[in-house]
């Protein structure tokens, strides 16, 4: 039976239809199966991989991948059906706040397995939770991070470095549209592609602990995010004239032929850009929001956590499967064909590409992802693409607050 956490997580999706599920599974001559629910499915062929590996060292496991198309919607549906994996592989965002507060993961805050990973990183999964919540129920794995990429060759030929403040960063792109060049290549008919520019800006300028100061009705996003929505704006000065005609795949393809100077993304587009252009010289840096440069950080996420649902069978093979993930010939696999980076204190990319933020992790110059503590359901990406399209920056900012309030509302 759902206590009253779990049906408060539940409300609002009874109706959605269950499309598959595996659950748990029966063991069969002693070998046990497990099911291994994931959010992304870029990754599918290098779990695969894993999973390989893991089966023949451990013959009396099998370990399922579930890894659908919109996941988040199926697993709160799954919720309803009373139907969840063992193990899910999510990132670090609201949905695991959610599950962590309607008590349904275990509790490793005494494992071993958290005690060579990045405080930083503990911390975003700790501040999820809630004050409400004891203990750590997710094992950060991976890790990824919005960055400006920059075409090196332009950069130099501008005559600039890479810029520090935010002031230096504007006097590069002044100078890019003068000669001529796309300063910032935007793909706005995208409207999730605004996000790293928004949790750039955000992350470095909203207070401390804002989500939960703005759940608890002590902020609004009018009285904090005026200069972030200001920023993310001017930068608009700096696009194409096709920017709101233009979607990711499309700008992947474009930056890496040669148009723009910098653009923002993940560090997820680095290898997507160069399977079109290996030769392209480019690099990454953190978008310098201040002009204090001490304030500036790099915004990194938990990109995929591992964590064992409450109910399962076999909490033990669950946590096998996740020790077996955590070792380093495991994770230097995934971290490298996923260009992903590494949660753990100590193992920095060695990836020349990334060089631009190495000092970043290095230093624990990070802060986390805004969205990731938005409430689910909220659609910030729409509002901020609106907003951008606009310029109504009262509107938006009210609609922030709105939007964010209504949904605590119905919870």
């Amino acid at each position: 039976m759902m206590n009253w956490k779990t049906a408060s997580f539940a409300i609002g999706f009874s109706s959605i239809m269950l499309l598959a599920g595996c659950g748990d599974q029966p063991a069969e001559d002693g070998v046990v199966e497990l099911e291994l629910f994931s959010n992304k499915t870029e990754n599918i062929g290098t779990y695969q991989g894993l999973i390989e590996k893991f089966e023949a060292e451990h013959d009396n496991i099998r370990v399922n991948l579930y890894a659908p198309p919109d996941a988040e919607t199926l697993l709160r549906t799954r919720l309803v059906k009373d139907d969840m994996p063992d193990i899910v592989a999510i990132a670090g965002s609201a949905l695991y706040g959610e599950l962590t507060q309607a008590n349904m993961l275990v509790n490793y805050e005494e494992s071993p397995m958290l005690n060579n990973i990045q405080p930083a990183y503990l911390e975003m999964l700790s501040e999820l939770e809630g004050n409400e919540s004891t203990g750590i129920h997710g094992v950060p794995f991976a890790a990824n991070a919005n960055t400006v990429i920059y075409n090196k060759e332009k950069l130099a030929d501008l005559g600039y470095e890479v810029p520090e403040t935010w002031d230096e960063f504007i006097e590069v792109l002044t100078a890019a549209k003068e000669a001529g060049e796309v300063p910032i290549y935007f793909t706005l008919q995208d409207a999730w592609t605004a996000m790293p520019a928004w949790n750039s800006i955000a992350g470095v300028l909203q207070p401390e602990q804002f989500a939960e100061r703005k759940t608890n009705g002590e902020l609004t996003f009018k009285e904090t995010h005026a200069e972030a929505a200001e920023k993310i704006h001017e930068l608009l000065d700096y696009g194409h004239n096709r920017m709101y005609g233009i979607g990711y795949n499309d700008g992947n393809r474009e930056f890496a032929q040669g148009n723009g100077v910098f653009y923002f993304q993940g560090n997820w587009a680095v290898p997507e850009i160069l399977t079109t252009n290996p030769d392209l010289d480019l690099g990454v840096f953190a978008m310098p929001v201040s002009n204090e440069p001490e304030e500036n950080k790099l915004v990194s996420g938990v990109d995929v956590l591992f964590a064992t649902m409450q109910d399962t069978e076999y909490p033990e093979e669950a946590e096998a499967f996740i020790s077996f993930m955590l070792e380093e010939e495991q994770s230097a696999q995934y971290m490298e064909e996923q260009a992903a980076f590494s949660v753990l204190e100590g193992v920095l990319s060695d990836d020349p590409y990334m060089e631009g933020i190495r000092q970043n992790f290095e230093n624990g110059e990070i802060t986390s992802f805004p969205d990731h503590f938005y409430p689910p359901g909220m659609g910030a990406e729409n509002m901020i693409q609106e907003y951008l399209y606009r310029g109504d920056a009262n509107s938006f900012l009210n609609r922030l607050d709105r939007e964010w309030d209504q949904i605590q509302l119905r919870f």
